[in-house]
C-alpha cells in the first residue's frame, strides 16, 4: 500500500497538470489548527520540537503527505512589515492593527513598501527561516501568503474595507498596487532565504514550483463577482505572471464568486472548503479546467459530520477524480491510521 516519496511527487505533479494518474492524491492532518500562538511564534525551538513529534506519530498513516516543515508564523507578517503593530496571543495567529480607516481614506495612498533588508518582522522571519534549516534536514514551506485583498483587509480596517470598495475605489487600487508590488517582494525574499522548498504554499499538500504560487484569498466569500474582478482577481493575476501561475485558496462560501474567480489569468488552481460551499454547481465549470483542492475537515462540517470515506465518494461522484485533490482530517492519530487504511482504495493508485 504505500509508496515512496518520489511516486507520491510524480503523482502530485501529474495531478496538478490535469493529467489522467488514476490516483486522487489526498492528505490526512491530524488535530486541530497548530496556529503561531505566542509560545510558537516568538521560540523557534518550540516549533521545531512540535513538527518533530508529529512527524513522529504521523509516519505510517496512508496518504500523500510528505514530511516538511511549516514556519508557522501566520498570514499576518507582510502587513506588519508595512507597519501594522503585531500582537501575539495564546489561541490564534498573531493579530495585526490597523492604518487605514474610513475616516482618512486618503492614508491608504501614502502607505510605502516596506524594506526588505532592513525591517523587523523580515529579520524575525530570516530567524526562524535559518533555524529551522540548521537543525532539519526537512524541506520548508513558504511563510502564509495572503491575496493582496487580504492582505489589505488587515491594513485597511476590516468593515471599513468592504464598504471603500464602493466608497473610494481609487484610494484601494492604488493600496492593492502597492500590496502587490510587497507581495512579489516577500515571496522572492522567501525563495532566497529557503534552500531546500517543499512547497509553494504554506498548507500540507504539495504545490511544485512550475505550477505557481499558492496564496489564501479569505476575503472572496464576502465578494460579489464584479467586485473579485476588480479588486481580486486582477492582481491575483499579477501574482500569477511573477511566479508562473497561482493557486488560490479561499474559506467560506464562494460559489457565487466562482465564475469571476476563474477569470483570473494564469489560475492554476482553486482550493475551497467544499462543505461550506453550497452550490457545487458552480464550481463543476472549473473541472478539467484548473485542478481542484477539495477541502472537508472535521471541523468544517459541525457536529454532524459525515463519514469521511462516503462524503469523499461524494465529491469525486460531482467533480470527478482528474486533477483533484482531497484534504481531509481527523481528531486523533488513530482515527487518521484507520481513515487512511479506508482512502487508499478508494483514493490511491489503480
Amino acid at each position: 500500500m504505500p509508496i515512496s516519496n518520489a511516486e507520491k511527487l510524480d503523482f502530485i505533479r501529474r495531478t496538478w497538470n490535469l493529467e489522467e494518474t488514476g490516483a486522487v492524491p489526498y492528505v490526512i492532518e491530524v488535530g486541530r489548527p497548530h496556529h503561531a500562538t505566542a509560545a510558537y511564534y516568538n521560540d523557534d525551538a518550540a516549533e521545531l520540537t512540535w513538527h518533530e513529534e508529529y512527524h513522529r506519530r504521523q509516519a505510517g498513516i496512508a496518504d500523500f503527505y510528505i514530511p516538511n516543515l511549516k514556519p508557522n508564523m501566520g498570514i499576518s507578517n507582510l502587513a506588519a512589515a508595512f507597519g501594522c503593530p503585531l500582537k501575539t496571543v495564546d489561541d490564534a495567529d498573531p493579530w495585526v492593527g490597523h492604518l487605514v480607516s474610513n475616516q482618512d481614506p486618503g492614508a491608504a495612498r501614502r502607505i510605502r513598501k516596506p524594506d526588505t533588508g532592513n525591517n523587523p518582522i523580515y529579520a524575525r522571519m530570516a530567524q526562524r527561516l535559518a533555524f529551522l534549516q540548521a537543525n532539519s534536514s526537512l524541506p520548508l514551506r513558504l511563510v502564509n501568503v495572503a491575496s493582496p485583498m487580504v492582505t489589505a483587509s488587515l491594513i485597511w480596517d476590516y468593515t471599513d474595507l468592504m464598504m471603500a470598495l464602493l466608497q473610494y475605489p481609487a484610494e484601494v487600487h492604488a493600496l492593492l498596487e502597492v500590496i502587490t508590488e510587497a507581495t512579489i517582494d516577500y515571496v522572492r525574499w522567501q525563495l532566497r532565504h529557503i534552500k531546500n522548498l517543499c512547497t509553494m504554499g504554506h498548507e500540507p499538500e504539495i504545490l511544485p514550483p512550475e505550477i505557481g504560487l499558492r496564496i489564501s484569498d479569505d476575503t472572496a466569500a464576502l465578494l460579489s463577482p464584479a467586485l473579485y474582478r476588480e479588486f481580486a482577481g486582477r492582481y491575483n493575476g499579477k501574482l500569477a505572471e511573477a511566479f508562473g501561475g497561482v493557486v488560490v485558496h479561499s474559506c467560506g462560501d464562494c460559489s457565487r464568486v466562482v465564475s469571476a474567480m476563474l477569470e483570473t489569468p494564469g489560475l492554476r488552481g482553486l482550493e475551497l472548503t467544499i462543505p461550506q460551499n453550497t452550490k457545487w454547481e458552480a464550481i463543476q465549470p472549473a473541472v478539467g479546467r484548473i485542478a481542484l483542492s477539495l477541502r472537508h475537515k472535521f471541523w468544517d462540517h459541525g457536529p454532524q459530520a459525515p463519514d469521511p470515506v462516503e462524503y469523499t465518494q461524494k465529491i469525486l461522484d460531482c467533480f470527478g477524480r482528474r486533477g483533484v485533490f482531497i484534504l481531509t482530517s481527523t481528531d486523533t492519530f488513530e482515527e487518521a491510521r484507520s481513515l487512511g487504511e479506508r482512502l487508499w482504495p478508494v483514493l490511491g493508485p489503480r
